[in-house]
């Protein structure tokens, strides 16, 4: 497969790698070459077979839109943008493209919002909860996207929406906590990545999930396929 991936930093360079690894021709391009997504003409897409975008919440739409407009398939790891979900969704439906997205591409992760899921009903049995997540101090987005993501699904299967504590420091990947009490007991849940490779993997992944696919997807729904 052809892929662009968007972004130069630590994570869209670490997918670059593994896309390289898994055999694919990859191209980059950093925000200094691509300005208003400048860079992303149906001319320059041309022979593209899908678009990763591991950019930052102040390019990724105006990428995406440049994306969906050339006929471009997207795989999106950019946080931050997620309130316009369904404006992007009927763009995509409407041009007939196609983009997947997640806030978290670990299979981890999605792993452990399916524990959460099921651990969720413990708001109807007098527990109280809240969510605590720690990266980075680089990291822009506050909550992460994936705590947010932890939140809703929590919220719709236990019906209370938590508190999210943020901790921005050091060199922190990632971690997300969830935590129940009671006047019994405590219940911590915890996924806490120990390097970015987990997400560049399923990024790519995902990727190659795409090719010849069209309409709009969350990673959340395919993941076991990948």
């Amino acid at each position: 497969m052809k892929l662009l991936v968007l972004g130069r930093g630590k994570t869209g360079g670490l997918v670059a790698q593994v896309a390289r690894e898994r055999g694919h021709e990859v191209s980059a391009i950093g925000s200094a070459d691509n300005k208003s997504a400048s860079a992303l003409t149906r001319e320059s897409l041309s022979g593209i077979d899908v678009v990763i975008d591991f950019t930052a919440p102040v390019a990724v739409l105006e990428n995406i839109e440049a994306c969906v407009s050339a006929g471009a398939a997207m795989v999106v790891g950019t946080t931050g943008w997620y309130e316009q979900i369904p404006r992007v969704r009927a763009q995509v439906e409407k041009a007939g493209s196609a983009l997947l997205y997640a806030s978290n591409f670990s299979v981890g992760v999605n792993l452990f919002f399916d524990i959460a899921r099921a651990s969720a009903a413990a708001l109807q049995h007098g527990y109280t909860g809240k969510i605590v997540e720690a990266h980075h101090a680089l990291k822009k987005d506050k909550p992460s996207g994936t705590a947010a993501a932890l939140r809703r699904i929590v919220a719709e299967s236990g019906g209370q929406e938590l508190p999210i504590d943020s901790i921005r420091e050091g060199e922190v990947v990632g971690m997300h906590r969830l935590e129940f009490d009671s006047a019994g007991d405590t219940i911590v849940l915890t996924h806490d990545a120990k390097s970015r490779r987990g997400f560049a993997e399923g990024a790519v992944r995902a990727a190659e999930w795409m090719r010849g696919k069209k309409g709009f997807y969350d990673f959340q729904q395919v993941w076991r396929e990948v």
